[in-house]
């Protein structure tokens, strides 16, 4: 009944929708099965008409850039929305403010940022995904996080298409975590920096991308950071504790630890979603088991 309301609407409204649809090459693991209804809206006003028709009746998941997701293989029966290209906008306001869409990325942020001299972006440069999901985990790396440069952001309802702004003085902060409504998606985010030579900025992002180059995976099939540093337990970083306690040559089918960084799981070919969840339980067991500490992982778990 809710597949026909979808398809009228989608006629009547002339907005565009695609049907089983695969999100295996809309992922940085490269893995995952197709969704019941794919839908990229390219304007707010179709995303928030859709939303008020059908928000608070279907399954609903918001698709970033992919960088920290593992989607099951099974077909997700609801609809998938990534927001399309009205939502990658950058816009430099007064008092170094610059406005950015929840689908623009966090290196485009940065690159904006170094184009008009303000300082204070440089680690999003080494952060892969988009605003939008930086704000939902308070993305950072480096001692630094979203919520050291945020003013506000503009969120839409999903179960009535309701728009708001928050300040950031109204969001209370933690490591990779926030305590937004997760009902809300993210629209936009306005970000303040402080004005600053490009010549200095320039070098403080290639010091940290030659950081990251040197101690992260690049070019392959990979999820970033998979488990969050349990900072409540131990002052011991998620990688020593994984270099400890697992043996970093095992896989499950083709999900493997990554040799240059073992909090970094990766695909060596055609992995499967199953694979890369038994390897997680793997090293969450194991860590478990030397060590007593239980690891959370980063990535979202889509099942």
């Amino acid at each position: 009944m809710l597949d026909r309301e979808i398809v009228s609407f989608s006629k009547k409204t002339n907005t565009k929708f695609l049907y089983n649809y695969n999100l295996k090459k809309l992922n940085w693991f490269n893995i995952g099965g197709a969704t019941k209804f794919f839908f990229k809206p390219e304007k707010l006003e179709k995303l928030a008409q859709f939303l008020r028709e059908f928000g608070n009746k279907i399954n609903i998941f918001v698709l970033g850039g992919g960088s920290n997701i593992l989607l099951s293989d099974n077909l997700f029966d609801g609809v998938v929305i990534k927001l399309g290209k009205n939502f990658s906008n950058i816009t430099l306001m007064p008092n170094n403010i610059i406005v950015a869409g929840a689908a623009v990325t966090d290196k485009k942020l940065s690159e904006f940022a170094l184009i008009n001299s303000i300082g204070g972006f440089e680690f999003l440069s080494c952060i892969p995904g988009t605003v939008g999901g930086g704000l939902k985990i308070n993305s950072g790396c480096y001692g630094k996080e979203f919520k050291d440069i945020l003013v506000s952001i503009q969120v839409i309802d999903k179960n009535n298409g309701i728009i708001k702004t928050i300040p950031s003085s109204q969001i209370n902060f933690s490591y990779r975590k926030t305590d937004i409504n997760k009902d809300y998606i993210y629209l936009s985010a306005s970000f303040k920096g402080k004005i600053k030579k490009k010549s200095e900025i320039e070098k403080e992002i290639n010091i940290l991308k030659k950081k990251k180059q040197t101690s992260q995976p690049s070019k392959i099939k990979t999820g970033g950071s998979t488990f969050k540093n349990p900072l409540d337990q131990t002052s011991e970083k998620v990688w020593q504790l994984i270099e400890k306690s697992v043996p970093l040559n095992k896989c499950f089918g083709e999900a493997a630890i990554s040799q240059k960084h073992c909090n970094f799981l990766i695909n060596k070919g055609n992995a499967s979603f199953e694979d890369m969840r038994k390897l997680i339980r793997f090293i969450k067991e194991n860590v478990k088991s030397k060590t007593g500490i239980k690891l959370e992982t980063e990535i979202e778990i889509i099942e």
